[in-house]
C-alpha cells in the first residue's frame, strides 16, 4: 500500500474513532468520497483489505489503524 494511502487510512480511522469509539466499524470505501474518482487507488485498498488479508466487509476501524500503522 502506498504511503498516501496508509496515511489516509491511518487517519479517517484515527477519526472514526475520535467521533463514535473504539467499537465502530468500516469498510475501505470510507477511504474514498462517494465517486469513483481515482479507481487505482481504490482497486489497491480493494486488493489490500480483500486479497491480501481477507478481511469481512466491515471491521474494526482500531484493528485496520493497526495493521496500517503495523506495515501489514
Amino acid at each position: 500500500m502506498r504511503d498516501s494511502l496508509r496515511a489516509k487510512a491511518v487517519a479517517i480511522c484515527n477519526d472514526k474513532i475520535a467521533k463514535k469509539g473504539e467499537t465502530v466499524g468500516l469498510s475501505f470505501y470510507a477511504f474514498f468520497a462517494n465517486k469513483n474518482d481515482d479507481p487505482e487507488l481504490l482497486m489497491e485498498a480493494a486488493t489490500w483489505w480483500i486479497q491480501t488479508h481477507e478481511l469481512d466487509h466491515f471491521e474494526k476501524a482500531v484493528k485496520i489503524r493497526d495493521m496500517v500503522l503495523s506495515g501489514k
